[in-house]
């Protein structure tokens, strides 16, 4: 899948049939705004209004350039959240190039295999992240499809951009609505995540969405807690505020008892966040006496929230609600009237203004009034695919119905509620665990045969996995040593809590029967919880 249209396409291209192009919402807002706050990193303390957002993505752009970015190349960022990154998207619209934040929490050899995957142009980090991304930088090879040589020169973060230089024009090329302009990777069902492509049109109507939605305002803050890779911390609330000229209060990683000071001192006005981080706030001491009353919406993702938490947050006078959303679509795609949270608990509420929605039988047909059925969603909000990946995309996208492999059942009132998923995953402290991925890790061991995981409840992370590991004949296999192997090869998220070594049972076509594992009474005492997982 080619990333951006070449120059000699675009200039055949008549201008009664070209692609609409997209607009510049910081400049806009720099003419409009340009005193306004802009963006506060709690992490650097540094802080920028909207004209100063504009000049720096500007001299970002003149950085990127003089690295040799071009439309359609791939910019890769290996960093806590920082101000910095949403300059560098912007940066890269101006240059039609697309934003490719990597997942810090990832092994070494995950992101080299993204980095390899997605042959970015360039790749910046910060200096937490110095000494991984030189190495990094290395594994670059040359992309096959561009004749272009790639810079294995890392660029710090922390340096800035150059001041010095020429801003180059604002390209054309790779800069239509239908161009992405981000890549975010979605773990993948076969073993290998898949970079969505999010397009300049899903992030500008997702962003519309969301204005409508949230009733959001120029004078609206959110708080960023969420990692900035996630297109829950980057484009659930962040994305969309910048749209309407708010303010995005971004803080390096979560902290419970910073985050509740930083509500009330900051004066945030809307929150998102899996059920995992709002029970950490709730349950720390801090929380009962933190002023909530600025908050006007609070929207929960990633899992079910549960009736004790929303009560909790209902008599704090917090507007807390489900939400529900993917990478590939929105990720804003329903909500909830405020009147009906409590009496539609349970439901992910309605779809959103600019997005169709419907539950489907397996032969295509439409479900009846509470009969659960896979979830097809449809709209500006739909991604332009999978990165070079053409049959994911065309298995994803039917005539314009993105098929999200999730369950939903939608009742006689038109409230969606999710009852399942046709894939496998499962989903720990709000991350996305596909169990064909730790599958496939783990059965690289040598001394292992089979491998199967399925997710398991836990009282921390909502899920965890439970795998099943069949040894090698005449090879004698330690849970314990094998999750020690597992360590440096999967993200702390991944790896399952729990590991049980036997014999797999058989499907009657010699697959492994993971409904029979699934039913298995779990072993008693449990392990403790995993207590360094990150949220």
């Amino acid at each position: 899948m080619s990333a951006a249209p070449s120059p000699a396409t675009s200039a055949a291209t008549s201008p009664a049939t070209s692609p609409a192009q997209t607009s510049d919402w910081l400049a806009a807002w720099a003419r409009f705004s340009p005193q306004a706050d802009a963006i506060l990193d709690v992490g650097t303390r540094q802080a920028w209004t909207y004209q100063d957002l504009h000049a720096d993505s500007l001299d970002w752009a003149a950085t990127l350039a003089s690295q040799g970015v071009l439309a359609g190349d791939r910019v890769a960022v290996l960093a806590l959240n920082r101000g910095e990154t949403l300059a560098l998207l912007f940066a890269c619209a101006h240059l039609g190039a697309i934003l490719f934040p990597l997942n810090w929490r990832l092994a070494p050899a995950e992101l080299t295999w993204q980095i390899q995957h997605t042959a970015p142009r360039v790749l910046i980090f910060d200096a937490v992240h110095a000494d991984r991304a030189r190495d990094l930088a290395q594994g670059i090879s040359p992309d096959p499809i561009s004749p272009d040589p790639i810079s294995p020169d890392p660029i710090s973060l922390d340096a800035g951009p150059r001041r010095d230089l020429p801003i180059p024009p604002r390209s054309a090329v790779g800069n239509t609505l239908d161009d992405p302009w981000q890549i975010l990777m979605t773990s993948g069902s076969s073993g290998r995540p898949k970079g969505a492509l999010l397009t300049h049109r899903q992030i500008h109507w997702n962003a519309v969405n969301t204005v409508l939605a949230c009733d959001l305002r120029p004078g609206d803050s959110t708080l960023t807690f969420a990692p900035l890779f996630h297109t829950g911390g980057l484009n659930c609330l962040s994305t969309p505020l910048i749209h309407r000229g708010g303010r995005v209060v971004i803080v390096p990683r979560l902290d419970p008892a910073e985050t509740l000071a930083l509500i009330e001192r900051e004066h945030i006005s809307h929150l998102m966040g899996v059920p995992t981080i709002y029970q950490l706030l709730a349950d720390h001491p801090d929380f009962d006496r933190t002023d909530l009353t600025g908050i006007r919406d609070a929207i929960c993702g990633g899992a079910p929230l549960g009736l004790s938490l929303l009560e909790r947050y209902l008599d704090r006078g917090v507007p807390l609600r489900q939400g529900f959303g993917l990478t590939e679509v929105g990720p804003n795609c329903f909500s909830t009237p405020p009147a009906q949270v409590r009496q539609r608990l349970g439901t992910v509420g309605l779809p959103i203004h600019h997005i169709q929605a419907k539950v489907v039988r397996s032969d295509g047909s439409p479900c009846a009034p509470g009969e659960a059925g896979e979830l097809l969603l449809r709209g500006p909000v739909v991604c332009g695919g999978y990165w070079r990946d053409p049959d994911a995309t065309k298995a994803a996208i039917v005539d314009g119905w993105f098929h999200t492999g999730d369950l939903l059942s939608v009742d006689a009132d038109g409230y969606f509620t999710v009852r399942g998923r046709l894939k496998e995953i499962y989903i720990s402290g709000g991350e996305n665990v596909y169990p064909a991925e730790v599958e496939a890790t783990i059965q690289a061991h040598p001394g292992v045969a089979l491998a199967a995981v399925v997710g398991m409840p836990d009282a921390r992370w909502g899920e965890v996995g439970r795998a099943f590991v069949q040894p090698v004949a005449g090879t004698k296999l330690d849970g314990a040593a094998l999750l020690d192997w597992l360590g440096p090869r999967l993200a702390r998220y991944k790896l399952p809590k729990l590991v049980e070594v036997g014999p797999l049972p058989l499907t009657g076509s010699g697959k492994v029967d993971k409904s029979a594992l699934g039913q298995r009474p779990l072993p008693s005492p449990l392990p403790s919880p995993i207590p360094s997982q990150s949220c």
